[in-house]
């Protein structure tokens, strides 16, 4: 007796079949692939931001910790802040004096020069923070000791002073013209030391190579 044979038992993939399934295997790949990509892109640039982030606060920092124990540098330059700028980049200037400072050797004490400014890489062509220190002083405040680099990848540098009344973008005189003179006679930012400073820090999130800490050692 012959069994009847069922209908579509032993039926396989036909070619279209095995085509579109392909084809949408491929699609599924290269979408996976494409969000897979996006998603590291996302965090590189995410990581990128937070490192320009905290490179920033670091070196804000450090320049206001020195800032909030400000002296006079000496009895020509008492504060010195300029505003300069290095092409298209605005690249404030800052000479003062601190107590923010621990003696490391001998005949020193917490009395230290120091200076905020930006210098180019010759290397890479961008800018970055540097402070000067020294704490030995002498007859050239503005000059001498040892500098270091705090913040790379830096986009601009702009300060503001304050005198308890008004903003300046200048305070005191680079070339102590001004030292002999009656204060009387001087406008309120051409002498003495400024109420408040206030500092506008941007960064460049693609060069920020490190958290704050760069070269160092180097002689002023």
């Amino acid at each position: 007796m012959n069994r009847p044979e069922l209908r579509g038992a032993h039926r396989g993939f036909t070619l279209i079949e095995l085509v579109i399934s392909s084809a949408i295997a491929s699609i599924v790949l290269v979408a996976g692939y494409v969000c897979l990509q996006a998603g590291i892109a996302s965090q590189k640039m995410i990581e990128s931001r937070s490192d320009a982030m905290q490179g920033a606060r670091v070196a804000l920092a450090r320049m206001t910790a020195d800032l909030r124990a400000a002296t006079p540098l000496s009895r020509d330059f008492e504060f010195v802040g300029m505003r300069r700028a290095l092409g298209e980049i605005e690249a404030g200037n800052l000479d003062f004096a601190t107590h923010n400072y621990t003696p490391r050797n001998p005949h020193e004490g917490d009395f230290c020069e120091v200076s905020y400014f930006l210098d180019q890489d010759p290397e890479t062509g961008s800018y970055s923070l540097w402070r000067r220190r020294d704490p030995t002083p002498d007859d050239e405040p503005l000059t001498g000791g040892s500098r270091e680099e705090i913040l790379p990848g830096v986009l601009g540098l702009a300060i503001g002073y304050y005198d308890g009344f008004e903003w300046f973008e200048e305070w005191g005189d680079a070339d102590g013209s001004t030292a002999n003179q009656d204060p009387t006679f001087l406008a309120s930012n051409e002498y003495g030391m400024p109420e408040a400073v206030r500092i506008r820090l941007t960064v460049d999130v693609g060069r920020t190579r490190n958290r704050g800490g760069g070269r160092g050692g180097a002689p002023a």
